[in-house]
């Protein structure tokens, strides 16, 4: 009887049945578990966790000096010693220190007793190892020992939970190198020890020299610092290389910053004319998070100069989208705000000489040498009396032009500042029928707006002569124009042309779409605006153009919905089970944690009753080697149940089908352990599931020498799968759009905006991290 108490006592510290039988074979070790486990009961008065459990055997099993077991017991009982690491310093005080009585005092200060190491701290002790080993990190990858990051650590942090430190270095380090690949997972090469450290150099000298950030691991706000990025501070624009000057230049200045008060500023400047894809939430990000990092302020500024493509939901749709993903602008400033000080400036650079009325067609003007305008000089005031006609509409589209006397970095010349256009504007209406360029408006609308940092993309570069060149040639403020690279992903196409081909074509439904890479269909498929805005972190501030591969992205998103989306049971592909020993009258109501590995965020409830409805895949009635799931005598647990359940009969429809189960149920801890615990529902809702994979075969669907027949050849005609009948707990019943769960077992599905009263609609934002085809 007494090693039936032992027994059920040692599994009650959380010790497995054979681990506790192999205890009790050793007599001494058993006692004194026994003992400990006993005194920590009563001090508990309620039973033992299983992290005091593994301490509490840990201490019986090297404990040398029985007389101090009460003593280190009544420490671990009211959680003063509460890791390893104290509790191994603590039988090392016991043993050093033999003699009666034990100096509290001394013995606490030694052990770590009343120390709280914050995750916090955790978080930044492995961040400072990690950084200390980057380089050789990037070129070993996952085969870096990454014991080495963990005792780096641990020595700052000598009383901070193991197991902690070893969870926070696996994040960390898949943030900076992101998930396995094959290579990964190849056993490592011998490499000679001075090769590597070549290559580890190498490796350094490419982050820093070539901008690089691909092993970043700083916040984007720690990345957009002013001095990390070596950008100008305000009013020291003559400083940036590059950067022309004139005799008014310091003068200028000077009344920038009495305007500014030094104040950081930059503007997030898209085009009304379609829906913001993922690249453009880099820019977002770079230019909000820029101004915030640096305690300044960013404009949103709509360049609205085509008046043919604008439309009044794209305006919408961005100011939504900046909101998503956290961002409030300054101001919300339009183009054609300035409509008349442009204009007024057009004058005045004619009247300065360096601006001239043309009538060369654009079909003239295309290819790398046009031929020069035989207007190029032209009197002053004829292009003044010309260009006032085309403000009045005596020119026809095409027949005028206004262009600018200069060459561009890329070779073209004299670029054009102002076209006709009779179409009306949507702020402007019929006012105007003359419109500016990008080339004409960009630079002016920064320097009336006083940005000190205007922040574009790799291909304006070659615009940068024309951006200084104007503000000089017009004596006005004249800010900095800085490139980054762009973002691109793998597997997508991002243009608007192609997207509207897309839609044309019934490939997608619309710009939102969750297969697509527009900021409104990662919304709509679930993706979280804080995994974006960390994607964009981790992909960094890179000079040079990214392109991405998607599984990155997805592991931000992971990352953001393990820690906020709620649990819950779905089944994709019904099979009845009828329970016929179901221990009560009615159904019980069976208390399931929202996050399981964090029980203090709650809990929902779900009913539990005789007939349940499992995976179809979660049976089998003839199973593989392997296969740990229902089958004829393998019983497998229900989650959050506390019952097992085993197959007693196979009920099949006339073609052979298996139509339902008929199981029996007992307690989890009436018996053997199953071998797995699976998912389930009962009394669930109806809804409607969709799952979606990539939109094309290939990385590069535009690229002719991947897909000769053009992108929309490439299509994957599989990827997207509507699960019409799906049922899910009743849990989810009052979830609105946009919500979002971890079905378990399943992945991240979050609320599609197509769902109403009676009938939720689930997207499919990502799978879970282990493969959903294992056994």
């Amino acid at each position: 009887m007494a090693t039936v108490d032992s027994l059920s006592l040692f599994t009650g510290l959380g010790l497995s049945e054979h681990k506790a039988r192999e205890t009790l074979k050793n007599t001494a070790l058993s006692a004194q578990l026994r003992d400990a486990a006993i005194q920590a009961q009563q001090t508990l008065g309620s039973t033992i966790d299983k992290a005091t459990g593994t301490l509490l055997y840990g201490l019986a099993s090297r404990l040398r000096d029985p007389r101090r077991l009460s003593f280190l017991v009544s420490y671990i009982a009211n959680k003063k010693i509460h890791t390893e690491s104290q509790l191994s310093a603590a039988l090392e005080y016991v043993k050093s220190h033999p003699l009666d009585p034990i100096d509290t005092v001394d013995f606490e200060q030694e052990c770590g007793v009343g120390i709280t190491v914050t995750p916090e701290q955790i978080e930044e002790a492995v961040e400072v190892a990690i950084n200390r080993h980057r380089p050789q990190l990037l070129v070993e990858r996952y085969h870096f020992n990454m014991g080495l990051l963990m005792g780096e650590a641990r020595a700052v942090l000598k009383w901070a939970d193991g197991k902690m430190i070893k969870h926070e270095v696996d994040m960390q380090v898949l943030h900076l190198l992101g998930p396995k690949t094959e290579a990964d997972l190849e056993k490592k090469p011998k490499v000679a020890k001075a090769r590597l450290e070549e290559a580890a150099r190498r490796t350094t000298k490419d982050v820093v020299e070539n901008g690089e950030v691909a092993g970043q691991t700083l916040s984007l706000m720690e990345q957009l610092r002013g001095e990390a990025l070596k950008f100008h501070k305000p009013g020291e624009n003559y400083k940036t290389p590059g950067y022309v000057t004139t005799p008014h230049t310091m003068d200028l200045l000077k009344q920038h910053m009495e305007i500014t008060g030094g104040q950081v500023r930059t503007r997030f400047p898209p085009e009304p004319n379609g829906i913001l894809h993922i690249g453009h939430a880099k820019a977002i990000n770079f230019n909000f998070g820029y101004a915030k990092a640096n305690n300044g302020i960013c404009f949103l500024r709509f360049d609205d100069t085509n008046p043919e493509k604008e439309e009044a939901k794209f305006f919408t749709a961005i100011c939504d989208m900046v909101a998503w993903l956290g961002y409030t602008p300054y101001k919300v400033t339009y183009a054609s705000d300035y409509f008349d000080q442009l204009y007024a400036w057009a004058i005045e650079l004619i009247r300065r000489g360096q601006a001239y009325v043309c009538h060369q067609r654009g079909e003239e003007l295309k290819g790398h040498n046009p031929p020069p305008s035989p207007w190029r000089d032209r009197p002053i005031e004829e292009s003044l009396l010309l260009f006032e006609a085309m403000r009045k509409g005596k020119f026809s589209e095409g027949e005028a032009t206004l262009r600018m006397k200069l060459v561009m970095e890329d070779g073209k010349m004299d670029p054009v500042a102002y076209r006709v256009k009779y179409t009306p504007h949507h702020r402007t209406g019929d006012t105007w029928c003359i419109y500016p360029t990008y080339d004409y408006t960009h630079c002016l609308c920064d320097s009336i707006e006083h940005i000190t940092h205007s922040l574009c993309t790799k291909e304006f570069q070659a615009r940068r002569s024309s951006y200084f060149w104007l503000c000089n040639a017009l004596d006005v403020y004249c800010p900095v124009q800085w490139e980054y690279g762009r973002l691109n992903l793998h597997y997508a196409v991002v243009s608007k042309r192609k997207i509207l081909q897309l839609v044309a074509a019934g490939a997608v439904r619309d710009w939102d779409d969750p297969r697509l890479f527009t900021l409104t269909a990662l919304r709509r498929r679930g993706f979280p605006p804080e995994a974006i805005n960390n994607f964009c972190a981790r992909v960094g501030v890179t000079v040079a153009q990214t392109t991405m591969e998607p599984h990155l992205l997805e592991a931000c998103v992971r990352e953001v919905l393990n820690d906020t989306a709620p649990r819950a049971m779905a089944v994709l592909e019904p099979l009845q089970v009828t329970i016929t020993n179901f221990p009560a009258a009615k159904s019980l109501d069976i208390q399931v944690p929202n996050f399981p590995a964090d029980e203090t965020k709650g809990f929902h409830e779900v009913p539990f009753g005789s007939i349940v409805f499992i995976e179809r895949t979660d049976f089998k009635e003839e199973p593989e080697p392997g296969y740990k799931r229902l089958a004829r005598g393998q019983p497998v647990g229900l989650r959050h149940t506390g019952y097992v359940i085993e197959l007693q009969r196979v009920v099949k429809g006339a073609s052979g089908r298996v139509e339902s189960l008929e199981v029996t149920c007992r307690r989890a801890d009436a018996g053997e352990k199953p071998k797995a615990f699976i998912h389930w529902v009962s009394q669930p809702l109806t809804c409607e599931i969709r799952l979606y994979e990539r939109l094309f075969h290939h990385k590069n669907p535009e690229d002719p020498a991947e897909v000769p027949g053009g992108f929309l050849s490439d299509l994957n005609l599989a990827s997207l799968q509507v699960v019409e009948a799906a049922l899910v707990d009743c849990s989810v019943a009052l979830a609105k759009p946009f919500d979002k769960f971890q079905f378990e077992r399943l992945g991240y599905f979050s609320v599609d905006p197509d769902s109403h009263q009676g009938q939720l609609v689930f997207n499919r934002t990502v799978t879970l991290k282990e493969d959903p085809g294992k056994v």
